[in-house]
């Protein structure tokens, strides 16, 4: 909750530091409007649209309007997905707006206790660390293994949890031991001819809970021509922090991430989580103000690239076979990876390259799945509501392969899978899982 008292303080944080140029570049032209699922799924309320989250912020700049807990749902309760951004005739920035005013309000809201500790832990105690990530993800682990999960669900336990938590823990990756994970090197070398020396962004989930799938990542890599480190000291790349207002604690983040890939001198930096991407390719931007670490973050962003984008660029497709057994295949896209890193086109042209299997393009597939970060969990009945309007477009397809570039969407779209009692026929898989097992058959 934002008190009243705090209402001057907010307004006066607006005026410095959000950019108020870039408040005025909107025109209200309403390009953003058809683009913007929470403005769609709450039938048309100006109030959850871009350009009315962008008026907002332009009346607390102005002292025109309080921000009151009406002003915080608003802002709250978008995605954060972009999609305003691509289709937008005046290039308004609006995701580095809506982080800034997050960020502030954030600042200024009184929280609860018990909030207060649960804040503090997880994006200070836990993301921060990877060795203690891979202690939580390890515990979830061992409960799978050890048949936990299966008794948690055969006595209902797990009805105990609202419905979109407790089908997610069924859907849930096969998290490996954290020994698999500490006796992983850090360098791998390449195979054929050498292209490139890169270096892996191992991200916080993708490390532990999604850690085969950066395994698949490393050896399309390899095959692919590139000499792979995995630079030491790297954190979680600040996205939940920075889209959750505590931008403070992502600038510490971004500033060690710079350094360790400083040290590992590659040709280019690898991502593959289109939410992490997003946010990586941005570290310019937050660190614009800082004489030390602005050029730096600068030369950082230039070399980052999405794994799907580097392996088209070296022509991976045309140079290996790639098949499956026959089946249908659709892709949902990652929003961040999509409308921030601009990489769409590079996932479709790998994907078509798999002999036996028919690329259908979903409808809709640049629209967001719901995941966002922990808004499925934050939000949950807009997130489903999303979701479930999402799967009836993947139906459309007769798709049996649903294929992504986000853990988080991976996950939104299992979830999807189980909601609709698909999953005797359907399956979600990453983008980097899929075509290693093309590479095997």
């Amino acid at each position: 909750m934002i008190t009243t008292t705090k209402s001057k303080e907010i307004q006066q944080q607006f005026q410095e530091r959000m950019d108020y140029n870039e408040l005025l570049n909107c025109m209200r032209c309403g390009f953003c409007l058809p683009s913007c699922p929470t403005y769609i799924e709450t039938g048309g309320q100006e109030k959850y649209s871009p350009r009315g989250r962008i008026a907002i912020m332009k009346a607390i700049t102005d002292g025109i309007l309080d921000a009151d807990e009406e002003v915080e749902h608003s802002l709250d309760l978008c995605l954060g997905c972009r999609a305003c951004e691509p289709v937008c005739p005046s290039g308004v920035k609006y995701g580095q707006l809506l982080e800034e005013a997050r960020d502030i309000l954030q600042e200024h809201k009184k929280q609860s206790l018990p909030v207060q500790a649960l804040r503090k832990s997880v994006f200070h105690g836990l993301f921060p660390h990877q060795n203690r990530m891979e202690t939580v993800t390890g515990l979830i682990g061992l409960y799978q293994r050890s048949g936990l999960s299966k008794i948690a669900r055969k006595i209902g336990f797990i009805d105990l949890f609202p419905e979109s938590m407790a089908t997610m823990e069924k859907v849930l990756p096969e998290i490996p031991t954290r020994k698999e994970i500490k006796q992983r090197p850090r360098f791998f070398e390449h195979e054929g001819e050498k292209k490139a020396t890169v270096a892996l962004f191992a991200g916080c989930l993708m490390d532990t809970m999604f850690f085969k799938t950066n395994q698949a990542t490393i050896t399309l890599l390899q095959k692919a021509g590139c000499d792979v480190v995995i630079p030491e000291n790297q954190l979680c790349c600040g996205a939940l922090h920075g889209h959750s207002g505590e931008m403070k604690k992502a600038i510490e983040m971004a500033k060690q991430n710079i350094e360790a890939f400083e040290q590992a001198n590659a040709d280019y930096i690898i991502t593959n989580a289109g939410g992490c991407g997003a946010f990586l390719i941005e570290y310019h931007h937050i660190l614009k103000d800082d004489p030390v670490w602005a050029e730096r973050a600068q030369s950082f962003v230039s070399k980052l690239k999405d794994i799907s984008a580097i392996l088209v660029d070296l022509h991976f497709h045309e140079t290996h076979i790639l098949r499956l057994p026959e089946q249908t295949i659709t892709y949902q896209d990652s929003c961040h990876l999509r409308n921030v890193m601009h990489t769409f086109k590079e996932p479709r042209i790998l994907l078509q390259g798999i002999k036996g299997i028919h690329f259908k393009e979903m409808e809709g597939a640049d629209t967001c799945c719901g995941s966002a970060g922990v808004y499925n969990i934050v939000e949950s009945k807009m997130a489903m509501q999303i979701l479930d309007h999402k799967m009836e477009k993947v139906k459309d397809t007769n798709a049996t392969t649903i294929v992504t570039a986000n853990p988080g969407c991976l996950l939104e779209m299992k979830l999807g899978i189980e909601r609709n009692n698909q999953s005797n026929r359907m399956r979600a898989v990453h983008i980097a899982d899929l075509l290693l097992e093309a590479l095997a058959n």
